[in-house]
């Protein structure tokens, strides 16, 4: 059986991941491959000023995941053409769900900052993550020329 060949690329709804998309659509076009969307979520708790921390329903942090994977698609919906996408949701930190994702990938697509903080930070976490970390080539798309 022949393994099957794919681009991975990892959105967060950011500017810089539907970037990023669009440049893995266009690649895969290129190499006759399949891309993959995935999208991580993790529970993060919130602290009031009280100090006392409480949680988002996981219900709603899975439906809010689903919401930004479906976000991107309907946004690229036009440049998917005859490319096979699949779309996947992952529980955890983002590095972590694509390099694991990305082990029998032909190539790891990310935007180069999202939504975290530190705004004036030339990479982002993830994209350094996956840069050091990632099992395949990673490409690190920059929307700065848009």
């Amino acid at each position: 059986m022949s393994k099957v060949r794919k681009i991975i690329v990892g959105v967060d709804g950011s500017e810089s991941s539907l970037t990023a998309l669009l440049w893995a659509l266009g690649e895969a076009r290129l190499r006759n491959t399949e891309v993959e969307v995935i999208h991580s979520w993790s529970l993060t708790p919130m602290v009031d000023p009280m100090g006392f921390a409480s949680f988002v329903p996981i219900e709603e942090l899975s439906v809010a995941a689903t919401n930004v994977v479906d976000d991107m698609m309907k946004k690229v919906a036009e440049f998917v053409g005859p490319t096979k996408v699949t779309t996947k949701i992952a529980r955890g930190p983002a590095a972590a769900a694509l390099i694991e994702s990305a082990k029998d990938a032909e190539l790891l697509v990310v935007g180069r900052r999202g939504h975290g903080g530190f705004m004036g930070l030339l990479l982002g976490s993830v994209a350094q993550q996956v840069a050091h970390h990632g099992p395949c080539p990673v490409v690190i798309v920059s929307d700065e020329n848009k």
